[in-house]
C-alpha cells in the first residue's frame, strides 16, 4: 500500500513504524473473513482492510473524524486479522498507533471519557478489591446486565499458597483485577508448579501490564505501567533468581513479551525490557515440560469432556496454538475445540465489553452456541477476561485450564 505521510509524521518512530505496517497490506481482503465485527456489521469499514484505510488517511493528513475514531474503537483488537493475513501485517501494532493519534485529535464526549476514566483508574486501584466486594454484597438487587459482571466470591481455597521451596524459581505476575475477581487462578498456578517442583515468585511492586491502559489509547499510561513492571522485577532477574516470568492471563502475557518492541526507544529501558520479555512465558509453553511430573499425582475424579477457547491473545497475539489442548489430553483430559469457528473471538477484549456491550454479547452468544454441541461438563480457557465474559452467558463453569488441574492433583 503506497503512503505518503504527513510532514508530521515523517521521520518519527510511530511513522516510520507505520509507513513500514501500511506498505505490506495488498488490498486482498483475507482479514475480513476472520473479523469478528465484519462478520457482524458488513461494513468495510469495520473490518482490517478498511480500518487501515482509516488510519492511512489520518497518517497522510487527511481530516480525522468522530467517524473515524468509532470504527477504530469497534475493533476488539483480536489480531485475528494477523494469523490471517498472507503479507504479515502487523494490525495490532499499526491500530495502536492509529488510536493513539486518533485520541489527540477527536474530542470525545463527556460521557465516554468518564467511563475510559474509570476503567483506567478503577481497574488498577488498590480500591477495586473493596469495591467489588461492596458489589457482591449487594449483587442479588443488580440488574443483570450489571450482575454479569461481578463474580461470586472464591472459596478458602484461592487463598491457599504452596509454601514449599524450590531450587527452581519463576516469577508470575498477579495482575490487576484477577487477584480481587479470580484469585484461584493465580494460587492453582503456585500450586501446580509447585507440584511439578516449581517455586513461583512474585513482585510486589510489579501491578497493571499495560494493555488496559494502552488499548485504551492511553499510550503513555501504559508504558508507565511497564516501566513499573520492568523495575519490579529487575532484581530478581538481573540476579538469576528466576528463569522465566510466567503468565496465567493470556492477554497479560501478549503485552509483556511485547516491552521489549514498546520501550526500544528508551535508553534508560530499552535493554531491560527486551530481557523481560525474552523470559516470558505462557503457563501453556510450560507444559511439555511439567506434563511428565504431574501424571503421577492426577486424578481426573469422573471429568470426562472439556470444552477449550483459545483466547486471541493466545492464539493470536502470542501465536501458541494446541499448547493447552495437547498438554491436557496428555494427562488424560478429553479437550475439544469448538467444530467451528474456534479461531473467533468470544467478545470479552478487556474493556470492549463494558465499552461496546451489544456486539460484545452478540460475540459471547455465538461462541457458547459453537461450543454447545460438545455438551461439555466445564468450559476452559486461559484468560481471564474471556473466562469471566463466557460464564456471563452460560451456566456450565467456566474455568482456567489450570485450575482443572489443580483440582485434579492428589
Amino acid at each position: 500500500m503506497q503512503t505518503t505521510l504527513a510532514p508530521e509524521f515523517q521521520n518519527t518512530p510511530e511513522g516510520r513504524e507505520a509507513e513500514a505496517i501500511l506498505r505490506k497490506c495488498v488490498h486482498c481482503g483475507f482479514c475480513t473473513a476472520t473479523c469478528p465485527t465484519y462478520q457482524l456489521l458488513g461494513d468495510e469499514l469495520d473490518g482490517p482492510r478498511g480500518r487501515i484505510y482509516l488510519m492511512k488517511q489520518v497518517l497522510e493528513g487527511k481530516p480525522v473524524t468522530r467517524a473515524t475514531q468509532q470504527h477504530l474503537d469497534r475493533c476488539l483488537t483480536c489480531r485475528n486479522c494477523e494469523t490471517t493475513c498472507p503479507s504479515g501485517v502487523q494490525y495490532g501494532r499499526l491500530v495502536d498507533i492509529g488510536r493513539h493519534i486518533v485520541e489527540q485529535r477527536v474530542e470525545r464526549p463527556a460521557q465516554e471519557k468518564a467511563v475510559r476514566w474509570m476503567l483506567k483508574e478503577g481497574l488498577t486501584s488498590p480500591a477495586f478489591k473493596p469495591a467489588l466486594a461492596l458489589g457482591r454484597l449487594a449483587r442479588p438487587f443488580l440488574p443483570a446486565a450489571l450482575k454479569s459482571k461481578v463474580p461470586a466470591a472464591a472459596g478458602d481455597r484461592a487463598h491457599r499458597w504452596p509454601t514449599r521451596t524450590h531450587p527452581r524459581k519463576v516469577l508470575m505476575l498477579l495482575g490487576c483485577v484477577q487477584p480481587a475477581m479470580m484469585p484461584n487462578v493465580n494460587s492453582a498456578t503456585a500450586r501446580v508448579l509447585d507440584a511439578a517442583g516449581i517455586q513461583t515468585l512474585v513482585a510486589d511492586g510489579a501491578g497493571c501490564c499495560g494493555a488496559l491502559r494502552a488499548h485504551l489509547a492511553d499510550h503513555d499510561g501504559g508504558l508507565a505501567d511497564m516501566r513499573r513492571n520492568v523495575d519490579a522485577w529487575w532484581p530478581l532477574v538481573s540476579a538469576g533468581t528466576v528463569e522465566a516470568i510466567v503468565m496465567n492471563a493470556s492477554a497479560c502475557g501478549a503485552q509483556v513479551k511485547d516491552y521489549g518492541h514498546a520501550l526500544r526507544d528508551d535508553p534508560a529501558y530499552a535493554e531491560r525490557a527486551a530481557r523481560i520479555s525474552a523470559l516470558t512465558r505462557d503457563l501453556s509453553e510450560l507444559l511439555p515440560e511439567i506434563v511428565p511430573r504431574l501424571k503421577p499425582r492426577l486424578q481426573r475424579r469422573g471429568l470426562s469432556q472439556i470444552a477449550f477457547h483459545p483466547p486471541c491473545t493466545l492464539q493470536h497475539g502470542q501465536q501458541l496454538r494446541g499448547g493447552v489442548e495437547a498438554g491436557l489430553a496428555e494427562l488424560g483430559f478429553d479437550v475439544r475445540l469448538a467444530a467451528s469457528e474456534a479461531h473467533l473471538c468470544c467478545g470479552s477484549a478487556g474493556t470492549y465489553s463494558v465499552l461496546q456491550p451489544e456486539l460484545s454479547t452478540q460475540l459471547r452468544d455465538r461462541k457458547l452456541a459453537n461450543l454447545s454441541p460438545l455438551q461439555p461438563q466445564v468450559i476452559a480457557s486461559a484468560n481471564i477476561g474471556c473466562i469471566q465474559h463466557l460464564q456471563s452467558g452460560t451456566q456450565t463453569p467456566v474455568k482456567h485450564w489450570v485450575e482443572i488441574v489443580d483440582e485434579c492433583l492428589a
